[in-house]
């Protein structure tokens, strides 16, 4: 649990509402309320010859549990010699530690006040290691976010040029975020807001928020470049490039907000906190951003005679195609060039790059993240190491088997042949004594798995017991339930896994609908929707082959690998969905804008590469690196999503929207801006990135025999002082 304020809580307790899981945990909490909580484990190991049931160190452990039964909101002990959670060599000794409250209920100092409790027994021969349950899901805590920020800055100032221009972008989306995490923290009193989720708006918050002043302050600064007055250029800033922030950061907005519908209260919060950030950054580009540009005023006017200002007025030129036709003017337009060469090569090429580097999601293992994962030095991850490899791993997860017995004729032997119906099930490695309530006619039971609470024979097993369910009511009238943290993980990933498909189906609709509304195409939305589907299915083979097969895990501080996280693939879809409809808008409608303009297909695609290539790539770079900052949490959902989105970015910008879209508009030509005459009249013309506008100034510039933005120059437009 982490409080803030004194009041507000961040919750990392995992619940499905409604599933069997549930039920009986929230069962546990009147008939067992001593087993309704988490649990930790104090792990005790010999050395040297000695054993766990010598009298001095059998005499120790006693004195340390002991103690523990002091420690706070601690609800009971469970001595090993009275479980018999004893290794056979006699070296270990595992004793379980039972709160009535969720790991998100734990004061900040429980669990260092156990470790206390117990370090009496730590001594020559014998050591103490304490983990378990309660010790998962640890909040994610870090500096990452300052590391990000430095890296955009840099980007920032290359890109521009200026650090003046370079820091509006920085300044906007840190005041943003700040927002957004006060007001989510704020609302941590009312409603179950987690860590992660906190960690989830500020990452992608401080991404967008910079990418989206970027897209502004770019538009600003070209058009400053060609003679437009900063008052003039800020507001046509907004009208232009501001209403295609609008519309993709309202796109990710409802991706985000679409995550409530599957109806798990954790991932409710994580994608309304994500939205929420994401609504406040768009806010923030299209009033207070404008109000700062304002102030700079003629500051941000490129310097005489500087690299930024030849580039600038390279891009903008005379408009003529042709003229740029013989040499690419910037690298974004040489590699489209390049690539719209040999277009079905390229097509190809990135298909099977892509396919390849899909190809072990296959695979993909979900579940919840353990302790197994933890880094190696902690605490929690050596009592589970040496909790499987002298217990059996199935003692890492156990599962709680709640049998109502009401309807018995003798309710103690109908619990002691559930039992017995349950420990000849395949997979069970042991079934613990049952736990009866006389007055609630009902009975706990403790089953112990053979396998690793994330291993599929888990799930199986799981889903073997219910099944069987049946059959034990049949001879016992006995109704059963299998709950326990195993079993919420195991519910929350079929969960998630039967939301997955409708909710892409729905995200990929969503897709069409709204660029068929932007570009007025059939084949611009076919072609977005199958490179969206690219990047998603290789970035979650990225993903298997990091995290689960343990390549190169060790780039991402990674030293044991493990399932994905069960929430990783429906958070993916939704962010990289609002994320890659930026870059697909960006750099697109510059494409049609020339192509409407006059100009030929292929013309059209150089274009946009010309104007909008430098500012998409600039953008993408920190997004990546903004997510890259958070590969260092030591929680390892927020690592896993952190690594999804940077390697989701990266394909989706360099290898989709910069080489696989320009090779197919290369290869559909004039059939990439087709529409049918019926559909067309039909659909209304949204004209988000304000051309009709633009056209508008053009016109009033020409009329009052001023050169407009980007047909003409102005000498002294250049002589105001320049930016730092």
């Amino acid at each position: 649990m982490t409080s803030f304020g004194g009041s507000g809580r961040l919750e990392n307790t995992f619940s499905i509402p409604g599933s069997e899981s549930q039920q009986a945990l929230d069962r546990l909490k009147t008939d067992f309320p001593t087993f309704s909580g988490t649990s930790a484990q104090v792990v005790f190991t010999t050395s040297g010859g000695r054993e766990v049931t010598g009298p001095a160190e059998a005499s120790a452990i006693r004195a340390a549990l002991t103690a523990a039964r002091s420690a706070p909101q601690v609800a009971g002990v469970s001595s090993p010699f009275d479980a018999r959670t004893v290794s056979v060599d006699r070296t270990t000794a595992v004793a379980q530690v039972l709160y009535e409250v969720p790991q998100s209920g734990l004061e900040s100092d429980a669990l260092d006040a156990l470790k206390s409790a117990v370090a009496s027994a730590d001594r020559d021969g014998m050591q103490v290691h304490v983990g378990g349950a309660a010790f998962g899901n640890a909040p994610s805590q870090s500096n990452s976010d300052l590391l990000g920020v430095a890296v955009a800055l840099v980007i920032l100032a290359l890109t521009f040029g200026s650090l003046l221009a370079a820091g509006m972008p920085i300044v906007t989306a840190v005041f943003g975020v700040a927002t957004a995490i006060f007001g989510v923290l704020s609302l941590a009193g009312t409603f179950s807001i987690s860590s992660t989720a906190l960690s989830l708006a500020l990452m992608i918050g401080l991404a967008v928020g910079i990418d989206y002043a970027l897209f502004i302050v770019s538009r600003h600064r070209f058009q400053l470049a060609h003679g437009v007055e900063p008052e003039e250029s800020a507001a046509l800033a907004v009208g232009t490039a501001g209403g295609a922030v609008v519309f993709a950061g309202l796109t990710v907005v409802i991706a985000m907000a679409g995550l409530t519908v599957v109806g798990i209260p954790y991932l409710t919060a994580m994608g309304l906190s994500a939205a929420g950030a994401v609504l406040i950054a768009v806010l923030v580009a299209v009033t207070l951003l404008p109000a700062i540009l304002g102030f700079a005023g003629q500051r941000l006017i490129p310097k005489p005679g500087s690299r930024a200002l030849r580039r600038e007025r390279a891009v903008g030129g005379s408009g003529s195609q042709s003229a740029a036709a013989a040499k690419a003017v910037n690298a974004a337009e040489w590699w489209f060039r390049l690539v719209t060469g040999r277009p079905l090569l390229t097509v190809l090429l990135v298909t099977v790059a892509l396919g390849a580097l899909a190809w072990p999601a296959r695979d993909m293992r979900l579940a919840l993240p353990d302790n197994g994962t933890a880094p190696a030095s902690s605490s929690q991850r050596i009592a589970y190491d040496r909790v499987s490899a002298e217990l059996g791993p199935g003692f890492n997860g156990p599962l709680l088997v709640l049998a109502d017995t009401s309807r018995s004729a003798d309710p103690a032997e109908a619990a002691r042949q559930v039992a017995a119906d349950i420990r000849a099930l395949p997979d069970v490695a042991a079934v613990g004594t049952p736990l009866g309530n006389t007055a609630a006619h009902t009975t706990l039971i403790r089953v112990v798995p053979d396998s690793p609470p994330s291993d599929k024979a888990t799930k199986t097993l799981v889903n073997t017991i219910r099944d069987h369910r049946e059959a034990i009511r049949g001879t016992t009238d006995a109704v059963i339930q299998v709950t326990g943290s195993t079993a919420v993980s195991i519910d929350i990933a079929a969960k998630l896994n039967s939301a997955l498909v409708p909710f892409a189906v729905v995200v990929i609709g969503l897709s069409l609908v709204l660029l068929l509304l932007v570009f007025r195409s059939v084949v611009i939305p076919l072609k977005a929707a199958v490179g969206f589907l690219l990047s998603i299915a290789a970035t979650l083979g990225a993903v298997v082959g990091v995290f689960q097969l343990g390549h190169v895990m060790g780039l991402v501080g990674m030293d044991a690998a493990g399932p994905v996280s069960s929430f990783l693939p429906i958070i993916l879809l939704a962010v990289l969905f609002g994320l890659a409809m930026d870059y697909e808008v960006f750099l697109v409608s510059r494409m049609r804008e020339a192509y409407m303009g006059g100009g030929s297909s292929l013309e059209a695609v150089h274009s946009g590469a010309r104007h909008s290539g430098r500012v998409v790539t600039a953008a993408a770079l920190i997004m990546v690196s903004v997510f890259a900052a958070f590969f260092t949490s030591e929680n390892t959902m927020l690592k896993q999503i952190a690594f999804s989105l940077a390697v989701g970015v990266l394909l989706d910008a360099f290898a989709v929207r910069m080489t696989f879209v320009p090779a197919v508009l290369a290869l559909t030509r004039s059939a990439s801006w087709w529409l049918p005459g019926r559909l067309g009249r039909w659909l209304p013309d949204l004209d988000i990135e304000g051309s009709r506008l633009e056209h508008a100034h053009a016109e009033r510039r020409l009329t009052a025999g001023t050169p407009s933005s980007g047909a003409g120059e102005r000498d002294d437009a250049v002589s105001a002082p320049a930016s730092t």
